[in-house]
């Protein structure tokens, strides 16, 4: 007799048995296939069920306990639905087994691909997460050893100096210290760098920082700083740019150099405070102090000269601390620039939108666009996403599995996007958009 293959099996019957007497298991089943047999004809008789593989083998689980039996009867069944549920019902009409009474009452009817479509399901989403990374992490190195290799050979020079492509055309440069740190600013997309190759300054330098404005970025260390003094002395310095201490140009990844540019400081400032690092507080030079004239325009002898007169110099004093008292109130009392920053506040609908994409975005490195409408217009790869936001037609919100940083910023600013939700955020005060992250949701 052919036994069903069970990977065909679609239901398993599960029936209790209770008998007053001793029985075994080929008891019942000699029971099942001799008090079900004709029951529903030809078509449904379990013994060529059996044969043909539609049924499979029955298992029959039998204990005896003073004088009784009790048990459970399994069934597999690769039969449609209805034809399932005959055969469970017929199950139930037996009434002997052996020589003793017995009777059989249906527990329940499994239906087993429910389990296998939530096991294909679980799986298909681990493959995917899988296929995904994978594809994201092959396709950003290949992208970015194509960039690499394009922006080493775009590497010119200008009289003996190595620099960028568009050094003698671009109206700002960037001066380095040496070849390395020229091709780790390619590598990042700034194109007019140039180098000075040592400590000592080349003519070449002097000549094409005549006419062009001059912005010097150096290492982070004392090295650094005596070679912008020595730059100085020489050409007319407009800015001056730093490594974070202890680092050199040439290994800074492309987020520190972005700081490191936005937090140039003009040179000037450098003469006066000998920091390449921005200050708090404001400064001025001697030439910009103008002191505060006492002259006055002659109007004519006092009418009264009694002591007292010196008393209206404290009366003006004392007036101007009540003018400069109260313009001080009125700075206090200005909004927040955050504040005024925020024009889209966040409302509950967006929110709820926000969270749940959020949520369906974990682990996925993907990122969602949403229009106005709160329609979804796409769903790209992270590593695709700031491509995307520049070509797409007024976006709303951008929704990633990722951390929002400046450059995804400054191209939703572009478009005019309202709100930006990632896992996390950098410190963004610029941002004219929200900027909201996984914790502002909660």
């Amino acid at each position: 007799m052919a036994k069903l293959a069970p990977t065909s099996t679609k239901y398993i019957i599960r029936a209790q048995i209770n008998a007053n007497g001793i029985i075994e298991k080929p008891d019942v089943i000699g029971a099942i296939f001799g008090q079900t047999e004709g029951l529903l004809g030809s078509d449904l008789d379990l013994r060529e069920l059996q044969r043909t593989g539609r049924i499979g083998r029955i298992e029959v689980n039998i204990k005896s306990d003073k004088g009784k039996s009790t048990g459970e009867i399994i069934i597999p069944s690769s039969l449609d639905s209805a034809e399932t549920a005959l055969i469970a019902a017929t199950l139930e009409t037996i009434e002997r087994v052996g020589p003793c009474t017995a009777e059989i009452t249906l527990e329940k009817v499994e239906d087993i691909r429910i389990d296998k479509r939530e096991y294909v399901k679980n799986k298909a989403q681990e493959i995917l997460k899988g296929l995904m990374s994978s594809d994201a992490s092959n396709s950003e190195e290949i992208s970015e050893h194509i960039k690499e290799s394009v922006r080493v050979h775009e590497i010119t020079s200008y009289h003996g100096l190595p620099c960028g492509p568009h050094v003698e055309n671009s109206d700002e440069i960037i001066i380095v210290e040496g070849r390395a740190d020229v091709l780790n600013l390619l590598k990042y997309g700034f194109m007019n760098a140039i180098a000075i190759q040592g400590t000592s300054i080349p003519p070449q330098i002097v000549d094409v920082a005549k006419q062009k404005r001059v912005t010097v970025f150096v290492d982070g260390d004392r090295g650094g700083k005596l070679i912008i003094k020595e730059l100085m002395q020489h050409i007319d310095v407009d800015f001056v740019a730093s490594a974070p201490e202890g680092k050199e140009v040439e290994e800074l990844s492309k987020k520190e150099i972005s700081k490191a540019m936005r937090d140039k400081i003009p040179s000037k400032q450098f003469t006066l405070t000998g920091s390449v690092t921005k200050s708090g507080s404001t400064y001025k030079t001697y030439e910009d102090k103008k002191p505060m004239s006492r002259d006055r325009p002659f109007r004519g002898p006092r009418r009264d000269s009694r002591p007292e007169r010196y008393d209206s110099g404290s009366d003006r004093n004392d007036s101007r601390s009540d003018r400069y008292e109260s313009r001080s109130d009125r700075y206090d009392s200005r909004p927040d620039r955050n504040e005024i920053r925020r024009k889209y506040p966040l409302k509950s609908t967006d929110k709820d939108l926000f969270k749940k994409t959020l949520e369906e975005l974990v682990g996925s490195r993907a990122a969602y666009i949403f229009s106005d409408k709160r329609e979804i217009m796409g769903k790209v790869p992270v590593t695709e996403l700031l491509n995307t936001i520049k070509v797409v037609d007024k976006p709303y919100a951008v929704i990633m599995d990722g951390k929002v940083d400046y450059d995804i910023c400054l191209a939703s600013k572009r478009k005019g996007v309202k709100f930006v939700v990632g896992m996390e955020k950098d410190d963004l005060k610029f941002a004219p958009m929200n900027v909201l992250s996984r914790k502002d949701m909660d």
